[in-house]
């Protein structure tokens, strides 16, 4: 009988000035999760993304919004960047990219990640408001640049059309949330191996 595959779980806790975030990430979950950021629609795209992601989340955080949203939503992204990371360990066995092509109704999104040990970021939301909710939209590439660099990863995401501005961040979600889901992935093939011909990620 072959053994249960290790749980795969970071923990991060995060304290500046600005922000004091709680967080904890089961990669192989069934995409239950605790949100609260103070920000609403924040929330609920952290929830989507666990959801559509299959991860398990608790998250708190606490920030200066009388200031601004920007340091809860970047540090927030920092911190679930650097939870994958510390959930994934050496990386062996993982398929390390992932891409995905989301539809939500008039909307289309795609995602691409790759958790190589580089940082970059492109985002074009095509969002043109500056307000979704209780969310300032400007701040969904400050996310996904905080991910990327506490995840170490390439990070992709695109609205390809759309009307509806809240569809559009959903999407984009939505799309981030199978991609990563798919890169966390374990290949069978492959259980022993790093994912690159470098020796390491």
């Amino acid at each position: 009988m072959s053994e249960a595959p290790e749980i795969r779980r970071g923990s991060i806790n995060r304290a500046t000035t600005e922000t004091q975030i709680a967080l904890t990430l089961t990669i192989d979950g069934q995409g239950s999760y605790t949100v609260s950021t103070g920000i609403r629609f924040f929330d609920h795209m952290l929830e989507l993304f666990t959801r559509h992601g299959g991860f398990d989340l608790e998250l708190k955080c606490t920030g200066d919004l009388d200031v601004d949203q920007h340091h809860t939503v970047e540090d927030v992204g920092i911190a679930l960047g650097e939870a994958f990371l510390e959930a994934l360990g050496d990386k062996k066995g993982i398929m390390r990219a992932g891409y995905f092509v989301m539809a939500m109704d008039e909307t289309l999104a795609v995602a691409a990640v790759d958790l190589s040990g580089r940082v970059a970021y492109v985002v074009d939301d095509q969002v043109n408001v500056p307000i979704v909710g209780d969310f300032q939209t400007e701040l969904v590439s400050d996310f996904f640049d905080g991910f990327a660099r506490g995840a170490k990863a390439n990070v992709h995401v695109k609205t390809m059309y759309g009307r509806s501005n809240h569809h559009k961040i959903e999407a984009i979600f939505k799309a981030f949330a199978r991609a990563m889901r798919g890169a966390c992935s374990r290949d069978e093939r492959m259980r022993e191996m790093l994912p690159s011909t470098k020796g390491l990620l």
